[in-house]
């Protein structure tokens, strides 16, 4: 993509560059597309629904373009099961005939249900961990090989401190996420040599729609801030390489 303005130019360091967000019609993901599209890049995003995928990238395509003066960025969206390893290679496919080629890969897509392990059904628990961790491996299996043939790049996934903190009525969401923390480490020290940087990003209570968090609190961590955390990672120089970053409310309510 041609950039006529300098590297110093604020926001446009990812120009040229190309990126996938799971999970980003709402929240988090949405937030992190918006960011990194602001910045330059060619974002391609999932949803749960090919409307909602489709709406959500055209919104954000419009703002990043405004707030960037970047008019050459592009923002597009389509429905993707995180859990189903067909669709996903389907939505990288598109990926390849759209963008050409893939430099940022960010697993954020995820689901929650929270009960008690003898409540918890099969398919909650089949759907948890097909979303939450194997979605994971899809992508990045898709986003590893076109890395390899394309010089390398970065994969970022959105993980929880729940990932490290049990907590009751979080069995099927626990075991997610301490598998996903444990597959990033693992799939960071495969490929660190082959010039791929991989991070998790772990946040405590954030104010989005996710599970039971709709409670509007000041208080939690906001979205935003979790979409700047992605871009100073993606800001690090080349030799550098920050694996995982936990982050919390800074004034919870007292107990």
């Amino acid at each position: 993509m041609p950039n006529n303005k300098t590297e110093s130019d604020a926001g446009l360091f990812l120009s040229g560059k190309n990126a996938i967000v799971t999970g980003a019609t709402r929240g988090i993901g949405r937030a992190i597309a918006l960011r990194l599209a602001s910045a330059g890049a060619n974002v391609a995003i999932t949803g749960r629904s090919e409307t909602s995928a489709r709406e959500a990238a055209a919104a954000l395509e419009q703002v990043a373009r405004a707030s960037s003066g970047e008019t050459g960025v592009r923002v597009i969206g389509a429905g993707c099961d995180a859990g189903d390893s067909a669709a996903v290679a389907q939505f990288f496919r598109l990926v390849d005939a759209e963008f050409g080629g893939l430099d940022i890969l960010v697993n954020n897509a995820g689901v929650g249900t929270f009960r008690d392990t003898a409540r918890l059904t099969i398919p909650e628990w089949n759907e948890t961990i097909a979303t939450n961790l194997s979605g994971v491996f899809y992508a990045s299996h898709e986003a590893l090989a076109r890395f390899a043939t394309g010089g390398g790049g970065y994969i970022i996934n959105i993980s929880s401190l729940a990932g490290k903190n049990p907590f009751a009525g979080g069995a099927a969401y626990n075991a997610s996420k301490f598998g996903l923390n444990g597959f990033s480490e693992a799939m960071m020290l495969d490929h660190r040599g082959d010039n791929v940087k991989v991070s998790y990003i772990m946040p405590g209570s954030v104010d989005t729609e996710f599970g039971a968090n709709r409670t509007g609190a000041e208080w939690k961590i906001a979205s935003e801030d979790i979409a700047g955390i992605v871009e100073m990672l993606l800001r690090m120089p080349p030799r550098t390489l920050v694996s995982r970053v936990e982050v919390r409310p800074s004034k919870p309510p007292r107990k």
